[in-house]
């Protein structure tokens, strides 16, 4: 077996499994990449919602960048919640600006649920500092509201956001236009760099409850795919297919009172029979 490429995740935890760190590392390991992690806060939560979160102090955010980057050959990273200015400040500084190490921004602020994981100054210093030197980010039309500090359509969100100086796939879809939103809808992504015209991505809509942990996930199988070499756009584009077929994989599930996890583990694998004593 070759070595694998190393991809990091700058994110929260999530109790019930289906996003923050450990839809990354899932996401990471799928895709054939050594996962390493750097915690940024600790989560009560599940599919219904957050029940707290305990930030982690910015020293040991710090000291665990310091012991990853230090020993392993970082080839991708990517942010989740971060959930501080400080921190990300601090995730600017140590992972920002490298060329040889593209950095996916998932602005993440709020959760699936609707708990708020980033207030307006975590915003403000994402747009202020993080996004200029991040390779690509992922913010849905949500997100790219509060970063902007106005509402404005996908498109031009998308293009105000490049701006900033990083490149910009705003998901989500348009929301817009006929049949947007039933089974098998087309929905509208939008790709922008820096200086060019923005440019549709569709897609299918999957009709599903279990998404919860879909926005990790994309931005998890982003970086994991530049960190294996591949070119921005194309990693865009595979990462959307893969998100898309994991949502078809999972719509049937039953777990959880709430909005179920993204699937993200392989389900062609069987578990064997357990033996009985």
């Amino acid at each position: 077996m070759t070595t694998p490429p190393v991809a990091l995740s700058v994110a929260g935890t999530d109790s019930g499994g289906a996003a923050g760190l450990a839809a990354d590392l899932t996401t990471f390991a799928a895709l054939g990449v050594h996962g390493a992690c750097v915690v940024t806060a600790v989560t009560a939560q599940d599919t219904t919602g957050v029940r707290s979160v305990l930030r982690v102090p910015l020293a040991e955010v710090a000291a665990q960048l310091d012991a990853v980057l230090d020993d392993l050959p970082v080839a991708a990273a990517k942010t989740g919640m971060l959930g501080d200015p400080a921190v990300v400040e601090l995730v600017a500084h140590r992972l920002g600006g490298d060329r040889a190490r593209p950095l996916v921004v998932d602005p993440v602020l709020v959760a699936t649920s609707g708990a708020v994981l980033g207030d307006a100054a975590v915003a403000a210093a994402y747009a202020r500092v993080l996004l200029p030197v991040a390779a690509l980010a992922t913010p849905n039309h949500d997100e790219a509201r509060a970063l902007l500090g106005r509402d404005l359509p996908p498109r031009e969100s998308a293009a105000a956001l490049a701006d900033t100086g990083c490149t910009v796939l705003l998901t989500g879809g348009d929301g817009a236009g006929e049949g947007a939103g039933e089974p098998g809808a087309g929905v509208t992504d939008w790709w922008a760099e820096p200086g060019l015209a923005p440019v549709p991505l569709a897609h299918v809509a999957v009709a599903t409850h279990n998404d919860h942990g879909t926005g990790c996930t994309h931005s998890a199988a982003l970086a994991a795919l530049l960190a294996g070499g591949g070119s921005a756009r194309t990693a865009a584009e595979q990462a959307a297919a893969l998100v898309t077929e994991r949502l078809r994989a999972g719509r049937d599930w039953r777990l959880g009172r709430g909005r179920g996890p993204v699937p993200h583990i392989d389900l062609t694998i069987r578990h064997p029979p357990q033996e009985r004593a």
